[in-house]
């Protein structure tokens, strides 16, 4: 009798055992550690926007931490009166390279103008209804990333047309500790490349309105809302922040830690793995010997990185439908792995390897995109050894690093 009671006891305290499991700390408001973007700290900037009529340049990454849009935000809490939109539409429903048409928001009956196409930057029409203009936009931290130079267009307009601009600061889902690349030359300024920085930049798009503002001779009047509790260590993955995917093919985390180096093949006759579910981390072509390029690609022993020979056929974008030979990317340690040495090396080991099938799309063309993806000429020259191109990273990296200390807001 005894035992069947304990018995008893035993399975009633089983049925309450999950009711007492510890509830995690919500990741938003209540949590002295969550990240805040600049967003989530609208009602302590209010003031600023205090009898103004505010345009906003958004897309689906313009979300506070509970998920709602900064669209609504801000027009619940100010006077907005006009909305802009980036590469890939207000919405994120365009691919890279389509044109964005201006329109009406059906939800607020705002005009959302086009900021990528033929105008790019902001006319006097534009702003005619606008005090201030806000940009809220998640960045990816690779310099060829069209959504700062939309934000660095946003900010001349202002400045010549004497308006405030206002940027609500985002995490680098890259961290600011590290920065990567060479400086671009200026020979070959683009809408992929507009001013003298690397391509792993290591800063939060908020710092980079002040580096473009005062080194880059911009002068608008800018403020910054900054963010509470990142820090330069953090990746993306540890501000507890929801992932929004940023454009069509940056679908995660491990897309946009590879993206500053294998960019570069959107400028050659190798597909950089768009039509697929990995783009940036698939690199082919039909030409390839996936074992050849790995193994080759595994001889250099790169940091942080495992080359697995793969195959895949493109849904859309180059080579679509056919099957491509080539490599997936591992990075097995994040911390050590430098994307830009790879993307190059990984070219380099390519065109040695198939001499007679790789090309760069448009190599007499000065602007041709692999110049105006490394910011320079000589890659597509072929000018230099590999040790030669990590010699130049190195030592524009060590520069880049001393330019951007002083436009630092987060010290830890």
């Amino acid at each position: 009798m005894k035992r069947a009671y304990l018995l008893l006891v035993l399975f009633a305290f089983s049925l309450f055992l999950p009711a007492c499991r510890l509830i995690p700390a919500d990741p938003g408001h209540g949590s002295e550690k969550a990240v805040l973007t600049g967003i989530d700290l609208i009602d302590e900037n209010l003031h600023v926007f205090a009898g103004k009529r505010v345009g906003l340049i958004t897309n689906p990454t313009g979300i506070n931490s509970k998920f709602q849009s900064t669209i609504d935000i801000l027009y619940e809490k100010t006077n907005l009166t006009a909305l802009f939109a980036p590469e890939h539409g207000i919405r994120g429903d365009r691919q890279a390279g389509s044109y964005v048409e201006s329109y009406v928001d059906e939800k607020t009956g705002l005009t959302v103008y086009s900021l990528y196409g033929n105008q790019k930057k902001p006319t006097a029409g534009m702003l005619q209804d606008v005090d201030i203009l806000c940009i809220d936009l998640q960045d990816v931290g690779a310099r060829f990333y069209t959504y700062i130079y939309t934000m660095a267009y946003a900010m001349e307009a202002c400045a010549q047309y004497n308006k405030k601009f206002v940027v609500f600061d985002r995490p680098n889902p890259l961290g600011g500790i590290v920065a990567e690349g060479n400086i671009l030359d200026t020979d070959y300024r683009s809408f992929v490349g507009m001013y003298p920085i690397v391509q792993r930049h290591g800063m939060t798009i908020g710092e980079l309105a002040r580096m473009f503002n005062e080194e880059f001779g911009i002068g608008c009047d800018l403020t910054v809302i900054e963010m509470k509790n990142w820090k330069r260590s953090m990746y993306f993955d540890d501000t507890s922040l929801p992932w929004v995917i940023p454009s069509p093919n940056m679908p995660s985390l491990d897309t946009a830690i590879v993206y500053p180096g294998t960019c570069v093949f959107e400028g050659t006759n190798m597909s950089e793995g768009r039509g697929t579910t990995l783009p940036f981390e698939l690199i082919g072509a039909p030409y390839i010997d996936a074992e050849e390029y790995a193994q080759a690609l595994n001889d250099l022993e790169l940091p942080g990185v495992k080359f697995r020979p793969a195959y895949f056929t493109p849904m859309f974008s180059k080579h679509q439908n056919a099957l491509c030979a080539g490599v997936q990317v591992h990075v097995t340690d994040r911390d050590v792995f430098p994307a830009v040495k790879v993307g190059w090396a990984m070219l380099d080991v390519a065109r040695d390897l198939y001499p007679k099938d790789f090309a760069i799309l448009n190599a007499s063309n000065h602007g041709c995109m692999l110049n105006l993806l490394t910011g320079s000429g000589y890659i597509t020259a072929d000018i230099y050894s590999l040790e030669e191109q990590f010699d130049i990273i190195d030592r524009d990296t060590a520069e880049f690093m001393a330019i951007r200390e002083k436009y630092l807001l987060y010290r830890e």
